[in-house]
Formats: C-alpha cells, sequence, structure tokens
C-alpha cells in the first residue's frame, strides 16, 4: 500500500500542475497583449511606409514618422499590448508570459500576408500551428508564481552577483553594439538592431515584473511606491523601453516585418528566460520533467518561427524563378544619392517594395 502511494506522489509530481489563479490572469493577459502588439506591428510598418515616401526613413536616422497619425496608431495598439503584458508579468512568471509572444507572430504574419501582401505558404501556416502547440506545453507545465511580500525581495533578486554580472554584461554588449556595429553594420545585418531591443528587453521584462508586483501590492494594502527601489525599477523600465522602440523602428523600416517578427521573438524570448531563471529562479520550483517540458515546448516554438522565416525565403525564391527577378530587383533598389540601398546592400529584403507598383 505504500508502494503505491509512492507511485502515485511519484506520477503526480511529474504531471503538469493545475493553472493557479494568478496564472489564468496572466495568461488571459498575455493572450490579450499577443493580439494588439501583433496587429501593431503592422500598423506601424504602414504608417513607416507613409512616412518614408515623404520624408527621412527611420532606418537611415530620420524621425518623420512622428508625423504620421497611422504610425501613432500603431503605437497606440502597442502600448495597450504592453500594458496588458505589464499586468501579466505582475501575477505570472516570466517563463510562461513571454513565449506567449509567439502569437503576436502569428497574428503578424497573418495581417502581413493580408494587408502588406507578404507571402504566407503553407509551410508558414505550419509554422504558426507549431507556435501553438508549443505555447500550449508550456502554459500547461509553468511554475507557480512565486510569493513576494515586498518589492525590496525582488530588490534583493536583483542584486545577487549572478544577476549583476548578467545585466553587466547586456549594458557592455549593448554599447558596443550601438558604438561600433550600428554605423558600419546597421543597415544590412538585421542582428545589429534586432540583439539591441532583445538584450535590453530582457533588463525591461525584469523591471516590468518588479514594478508590477510593486503595484500590485499597492493596490491589495501594501504600499510599495514609498521605497526608493520600486522608482528605480520604473526608471529602468522607461530607458530600456525607449532604447527598444528605436532600434525596434529602424529594424522595421529597413527589414521585412515577416523577418524582423520571428528574429526578435527568438533572441527576446530566449534571452528573457534566461535572465528571470536567473534572477527569480523559476527551475527551482520545478522538477526535471516539467523542466524539460517547457524546454521541448519552448523549442517547438522555435521551429514554428524558423518555418515562418523559411517561408519568406520561400516567397523570394519563388518570384525570383517565375522570371520576375528583373522587376523586382529594380523595385527593391534605391539610387545611393537619395540615401536609399541597392538590394545587394540589404541581405533580407523589405517585401513590401517587391509587390508595390512603384510611385
Amino acid at each position: 500500500m505504500d508502494h503505491l502511494k509512492m507511485a502515485e506522489s511519484s506520477a503526480g509530481s511529474s504531471a503538469p500542475t493545475a493553472l493557479s489563479s494568478d496564472n489564468i490572469n496572466g495568461l488571459v493577459l498575455a493572450l490579450s497583449s499577443s493580439l494588439f502588439i501583433g496587429a501593431s506591428f503592422i500598423i506601424k510598418k504602414k504608417g513607416l511606409k507613409r512616412a518614408g515616401a515623404s520624408g527621412v526613413r527611420a532606418g537611415v536616422g530620420g524621425y518623420s514618422y512622428l508625423y504620421e497619425p497611422l504610425w501613432w496608431v500603431g503605437m497606440i495598439t502597442m502600448i495597450v499590448g504592453e500594458v496588458a503584458n505589464f499586468a501579466a508579468y505582475a501575477f505570472a512568471p516570466a517563463i510562461l508570459v513571454t513565449p506567449l509572444g509567439a502569437l503576436s507572430i502569428i497574428v503578424s504574419a497573418v495581417l502581413a500576408h493580408i494587408i502588406l501582401r507578404e507571402k504566407l505558404h503553407i509551410f508558414g501556416v505550419l509554422g504558426c500551428v507549431l507556435c501553438v502547440v508549443g505555447s500550449t506545453t508550456i502554459v500547461l507545465h509553468a511554475p507557480q508564481e512565486r510569493d513576494i511580500e515586498s518589492v525590496k525581495e525582488v530588490w534583493n533578486l536583483a542584486t545577487e552577483p549572478a544577476f549583476l554580472l548578467y545585466a553587466s554584461m547586456v549594458i557592455a554588449v549593448v554599447l558596443v553594439l550601438v558604438f561600433h556595429f550600428v554605423p558600419l553594420y546597421g543597415h544590412t545585418h538585421i542582428l545589429v538592431y534586432i540583439s539591441i531591443c532583445s538584450l535590453m528587453g530582457s533588463l525591461s521584462v525584469m523591471s516590468v515584473k518588479a514594478l508590477g508586483i510593486a503595484l500590485k501590492l499597492t493596490f491589495s494594502g501594501m504600499n510599495q511606491l514609498i521605497y526608493p527601489q520600486t522608482w528605480l525599477f520604473a526608471l529602468v523600465v522607461s530607458t530600456c523601453i525607449l532604447t527598444q522602440m528605436n532600434y525596434l523602428n529602424k529594424a522595421l523600416d529597413t527589414f521585412n516585418t515577416a523577418v524582423v517578427s520571428p528574429i526578435y521573438y527568438v533572441m527576446f524570448t530566449s534571452l528573457t528566460i534566461l535572465a528571470s531563471i536567473i534572477m527569480f529562479k523559476d527551475w527551482d520550483r520545478q522538477n526535471p520533467p516539467q523542466i524539460v517540458t517547457e524546454m521541448c515546448g519552448f523549442v517547438t516554438i522555435l521551429s514554428g518561427t524558423f518555418l515562418l522565416h523559411k517561408t519568406k525565403d520561400l516567397g523570394d525564391n519563388l518570384v525570383s524563378g517565375i522570371g520576375l527577378q528583373t522587376s523586382h530587383s529594380s523595385r527593391i533598389s534605391k539610387r545611393p544619392e537619395d540615401g536609399g540601398f541597392t538590394s545587394e546592400d540589404i541581405p533580407l529584403r523589405r517585401q513590401d517594395s517587391s509587390f508595390r507598383t512603384p510611385v
């Protein structure tokens, strides 16, 4: 009888734990966030295209998009999504919330196919399905949220040597990218802009979670606004998000939306999960089977984003294969004297130019 109880206990420890009310709240908020953010990519891209037609493109340092109403609609949509995402981190662990950003890739890819005429082939659809399967796997095996009663506890976690080392390395790499690699390779290598966004994003998520916990505790009657740590986290969030938005705009204006979104998701999610494991020690509250299952779910999501990426390459090959290569090259090329770049300078070309009749 005792052996039977031990077997049942062992089986129960490896089974997915039921979602707590906090995790369910975080899940709903994260799903809503993905819908808004996925749509915002497309709206902002349309605004950037309009602004670039009448002013200096964001990809070459211009800020004419600030005068474009459609870009602001996209920005407001993204803000709504980010607010929902912000709230989600206050209720659920980052290892649950962050991977659900894959759903924003699906929304972005589908809308890009419909609105921007960026082709979504059958493998892209399969990639979307894999993202959903991987996200579901992670949701079912996510750890419970850590019990935190004060923002000071979060500050203690953030000032432990391991996370301080991680944060220092992130800041050092970002500075090197901004001052050395952006001027040389920013317009030709997509990883330069996206690396900056992803690295700063991993720090912003940790600060967003800390700030979200502080606000949740404040609304529940335990005022956390009296602590300087709360305002320091708010300062870090503002700095990181402004940096992310600046370089994300450059990436969107220079490269294909359907390429930017998956690469950004993969790098941002990987770094955020790493930062959360270091700072909040999410895996300390799970057994090995749950951790392995979560990683399998994450790899499934990565496979889906990879297929979405390769689908875009397939679309380019199909266009060139049916005899449109000359027209394709002429439409995506811009004369250097006009401040643009030739097709040879941009390996991951913007799809919109190849399917749009020149004005």
